[in-house]
């Protein structure tokens, strides 16, 4: 089946949010992330990037290269407000778009040619309709398949639009190296470049049973289709959330159990007011829990009735940690606490006091909405909490 794919990425989105609100910040280094010494960066414009500082890096690191950066914490309730405008705008292009994220999407325009003038156009007036109502900047990438598309999008960044055709696809795809491709991670890439393969043609060429030996058939047949620019996965609008969670890692390793029940709480707080929003509740609470030393363990409860208020999804947490066998003075350094199993409210019983719950939440849930999600808050968090 011949498809017609676009893949919408926004440019450095939290930076461009940063510098579209802020005036006193545009044509400067933006750099948006966690502020502590153990924070990375989310985000970094791309006057910062020519210092090379860029997402997934160290903050301090970030701080080295670029000490005269503009150093700026994650505004998640003011990036998603933008990006929901953002994807009520994809709704008008297409009746099919799967998110991948908060700032980008795939659109499958299969079918609808009548409506363009030619795909070019069609991103084009998309981009264009982005910019007018947000003031932000898009890459676009169309292409015949997901793979393509992406790949495409990120070729001539920032507020690129680059089409690939069927026919200039192994063309295009021949000099770029073998970390272009989905999947292909740092180990991975190391692997192939021992093997010879360093550029995406040269993986097109290689001989199947050599490469199927030394990382399996699946890996083998998947990478080779894909340097010839083949992808049959379809685009699939957003399914339902699995899980919904948070977590956090702390500026200095907690050592006093107090500390870490505190820090519970406040997760515990988030994910419940994440839960009741999306008007949900989950039967299974897990509790993720890292030490000083990196090793990382979970641990789970599930109810035999939904729980979505925050002093149960605690209580179900407080219980999972204080079990955890925790030798004193043994440090944390992360806790994450998440809701799965998840069921609509038209599924929660109403048992004992559910209904006086349920308008006390109903209360600070209208509060939170209106006024942001940290207008209200327990006083045992009222006490300095260690940040990310």
């Amino acid at each position: 089946m011949n498809r017609t794919i676009l893949h919408i990425d926004m440019d450095a989105f939290f930076a461009a949010v940063e510098q579209r609100d802020h005036e006193e910040y545009r044509g400067k280094p933006v750099i948006v992330g966690g502020l502590g010494t153990r924070g990375v960066v989310s985000t970094a414009s791309y006057e910062a990037r020519k210092f090379g500082v860029h997402s997934a890096m160290a903050m301090e690191i970030a701080r080295r290269r670029c000490p005269d950066g503009i150093f700026l914490p994650v505004d998640h309730a003011r990036y998603r407000a933008v990006s929901r405008h953002i994807f009520s705008i994809l709704a008008r292009f297409s009746p099919t778009i799967e998110p991948l994220s908060i700032d980008e999407g795939f659109l499958d325009l299969t079918g609808m040619e009548r409506l363009m003038e030619s795909p070019r156009a069609y991103g084009e007036t998309l981009k264009r309709t982005i910019y007018e109502e947000t003031g932000l900047r898009a890459s676009v990438g169309i292409a015949p398949n997901k793979f393509l598309a992406k790949l495409a999008s990120d070729l001539e960044k920032p507020d690129g639009l680059v089409v690939i055709r069927p026919e200039n696809a192994e063309k295009i795809l021949a000099p770029l190296p073998v970390s272009r491709i989905f999947g292909v991670g740092k180990k991975t890439e190391a692997r192939l470049a021992a093997m010879g393969f360093r550029t995406i043609g040269q993986l097109a060429a290689a001989d199947r049973r050599k490469l199927s030996a030394a990382l399996g058939e699946r890996m083998a047949a998947q990478l080779i289709a894909l340097a010839h620019g083949r992808d049959d996965r379809p685009v699939e609008p957003v399914r339902a959330a699995q899980s919904i969670g948070r977590e956090e890692t702390f500026e200095k390793d907690l050592r006093a159990r107090e500390e870490a029940e505190r820090a519970l709480l406040s997760l515990s707080e988030e994910v419940g007011w994440r839960l009741r929003r999306e008007g949900l509740s989950a039967r299974t609470i897990t509790l993720k829990l890292r030490l000083a030393s990196f090793d990382t363990f979970t641990r789970s409860k599930t109810f035999p009735d939904p729980l979505s208020y925050d002093e149960d999804i605690f209580a179900a947490a407080q219980t999972l940690f204080r079990e955890f066998p925790l030798t004193p003075g043994q440090g944390v350094r992360l806790l994450g606490v998440s809701a799965s199993n998840l069921a609509t409210d038209a599924e929660v019983s109403l048992f004992d006091d559910h209904e006086k719950k349920d308008r006390l939440y109903s209360a600070i849930d209208s509060l939170k909405g209106r006024f942001g999600e940290t207008i209200l808050t327990r006083a045992a968090l009222v006490e300095q909490k260690p940040k990310i």
